[in-house]
């Protein structure tokens, strides 16, 4: 009965952050407590396009030396994310962000950090375009395969017209909207297939119960979709959100990462500047420090170096070892 009643929280925090005009798609092998995943109109998933995204995902041609593809910087076999702070484009030029996981990315109703592009098509265009990044032009990626037989068939049957800049962004986020976790051990427990062992059962309590986590880690993907701050620094190099809206009250604050698989994405924060859970958990421990925009919700608490340990192994539980292996071969 236990299970069920951490269940029943965990589905009523998926109220959080659904809210949308565009046509639903469903993947029939889903737990029923993942909801229906929202893709806009025209661009319904199907294994043609998954397909061409995927190539396309994987081509270094993408870039304009050729020599970073999108799997550079977001590796299957560490959920797609990367265990560098800051991942290098073309020419090693280093942005000032990490790579984060794209671990059921199609779910998000925003993207990048900043929290303001509003489709994953539209985020397409900016690791290609970006000039720490993949440095070159979405259609100057259209002449290159121009004469590509491959990608200009599966882009005819796909989308019924050649391969261009509509194709190549639609593809990309149909194939990034593939990438579903749905198989650790903390969704096992959920359908009855598997147990905590105690240590997990007490690290769950924390963060369910006396650790408030799911303020910001909520619903099936363990991420309220906000941007906030969490007192990484009392002053910030990266103006974050306030970046793109201009607006004061979004200085400093990031787009709420998901925790699933988080056991894998190392290192932490939007910087990368945090290089194990324990130190995360470290981090909210003293509450952060001191800045104005910080959330309310950031607030310092004692816990034991055991209770450490157990909040680390339930954050463990959310790993997809499956996932992992589907998309790593």
């Amino acid at each position: 009965m236990k299970i069920n009643w951490y269940l029943l929280i965990f589905l009523l925090s998926l109220s959080l952050g659904f809210l949308s005009i565009q046509k639903a798609a469903r993947i029939t092998h889903l737990p029923d407590y993942f909801p229906k995943m929202i893709v806009p109109a025209g661009n319904e998933m199907n294994k043609t396009r998954i397909q061409l995204g995927k190539l396309l995902f994987f081509d270094k041609r993408l870039s304009i030396d050729e020599s970073i593809s999108c799997s550079s910087c977001h590796k299957p076999e560490l959920a797609f994310a990367d265990n560098l702070p800051v991942t290098p484009g073309v020419e090693g030029r280093l942005g000032n962000r990490n790579a984060p996981t794209l671990t059921n990315v199609g779910y998000n109703p925003v993207y990048l950090f900043d929290g303001f592009l509003e489709t994953l098509e539209k985020q397409a265009v900016v690791p290609i375009e970006e000039h720490a990044e993949m440095a070159f032009n979405i259609v100057e990626i259209t002449k290159r395969f121009a004469s590509n037989k491959q990608y200009q068939k599966l882009a005819q049957k796909a989308y019924n017209r050649n391969l261009d800049p509509f194709v190549i962004t639609r593809a990309l986020a149909t194939f990034q909207r593939s990438l579903i976790s749905y198989q650790s051990k903390y969704d096992q427990v959920l359908l009855g297939k598997d147990k905590f062992s105690e240590t997990e059962k007490k690290g769950m309590d924390l963060f369910f119960n006396q650790l408030k986590c799911t303020e910001c880690h909520a619903g099936f993907n363990f991420t309220n979709f906000s941007t906030q701050n969490n007192g990484l620094y009392e002053n910030y190099i990266d103006s974050g959100r306030m970046r793109v809206t201009k607006n004061e009250m979004d200085r400093d604050l990031f787009k709420v990462p998901t925790l699933r698989n988080v056991a894998l994405t190392a290192p932490y924060m939007h910087d990368g500047s945090i290089s194990t859970l324990e130190d995360v958990i470290k981090h909210y421990e003293k509450g952060g420090l001191p800045n104005k925009n910080k959330s309310i919700h950031v607030q310092p608490f004692i816990i034991s170096n055991e209770d450490r340990d157990n909040l680390i192994q339930f954050l463990n539980t959310l790993t997809d070892d499956k996932f992992v292996k589907r998309h790593s071969n």
